[in-house]
């Protein structure tokens, strides 16, 4: 059973309207009113939701304008003990039980698409990670690199703003994908000019035997079968926070180790080869978020439909 803690901040004139509104649905229970609690002058409301039932709480809220008088707060519960949930939990069962809260998963995915100075620091590392398992044909690091590549968060981020039309959130993570991936490619480029500069290139390298790079730098039809199954497997783990399933994504598709062929790739001499690797850079991109914005329009509607029928259901029951 999944279980979400709202809190609600309104002016005191809309108290009734919304305690009515919460009263009114039988997944909502344990609601408790503070009146005067706020500062200048207002109430507080708080109320334990299934899971399930929140995404429909929270729209007759939003119509309400409690967000636009006051404020919504959504937490989720670790662990929830009451007979009462038990039984509001009844006309829940099926798909719905474990809906995904679309305003948590929407504010998970607006956090991780921002581009903080960490993120630009995770992708220089992860690029010179990637050079060094470039350099040395080492699979596990090019695995290391892309474990450690944070681009996913604004990808989604870009691909969440296609479906809301929210052109802010889409400049904002192209923005910081270009200026990410340059970074990454010039500090994959740097680091390799340093090691030809100590003449430190394993020589299997120089003699033309990496079996790491050619897997980069020639996208084909797998990468794309590959880049369009992450997609949409890291929006559904996205959605239902599993992490472990997000982890898998990253290290599916070629997104880093391409950024880190192209300078590589460059200070080598090998313009063909870092070529290819962008072209595979800027397809897994493209196909991650066109999939993500898919994905996310499909779950959307797909759960709406799961909502409608058993609110129909429970309609039919009372």
């Amino acid at each position: 059973m999944s279980v979400v803690h709202l809190r609600v901040a309104c002016p005191p004139e809309r108290t009734e309207q919304i305690l009515a509104l919460l009263a009114d649905d039988g997944c909502v229970v344990d609601v408790a009113v503070h009146r005067g609690a706020l500062h200048p002058v207002g109430d507080a409301i708080e109320c334990d939701v299934l899971a399930g039932a929140a995404n429909d709480v929270l729209a007759r809220l939003r119509e309400l304008r409690v967000h636009q008088h006051g404020s919504l707060m959504v937490d989720p519960v670790d662990l929830a003990m009451s007979d009462r949930f038990d039984a509001a939990a009844a006309a829940l069962k099926g798909p719905l039980a474990r809906a995904p809260v679309w305003a948590e998963v929407e504010a998970r995915i607006a956090a991780d698409a921002t581009a903080t100075p960490s993120f630009y620091l995770y992708l220089v590392i992860a690029g010179v990670i990637g050079a060094v398992g470039l350099l040395t044909n080492s699979e596990i690091l090019i695995v290391a690199a892309m474990i450690l590549g944070p681009e996913y968060g604004p990808i989604t981020g870009v691909a969440l703003g296609i479906d809301r039309r929210a052109w802010r959130p889409i400049r904002q993570g192209l923005a910081a994908l270009t200026v990410g991936f340059g970074m990454a490619i010039v500090a994959a480029y740097a680091f390799t000019m340093l090691v030809r500069g100590l003449g430190l290139v394993p020589t299997a390298y120089t003699l033309g035997l990496r079996p790491v790079s050619h897997l980069i730098d020639t996208p084909n039809f797998y990468s794309v079968v590959v880049a369009v199954l992450a997609g949409i497997a890291g929006v559904v783990a996205l959605a239902h926070t599993r992490t472990s399933t997000l982890l898998g994504v990253f290290v599916s598709v070629t997104t880093i180790p391409a950024a880190a062929d192209i300078g590589v790739a460059l200070a080598a001499g090998s313009p063909a080869e870092a070529h290819g690797s962008l072209l595979q850079l800027l397809l897994n991109i493209t196909l991650l978020i066109i999939v993500g914005f898919a994905t996310l329009r499909v779950l959307r509607r797909l759960w709406g439909r799961i909502s409608r029928r058993a609110q129909t259901r429970r309609q039919k029951q009372h």
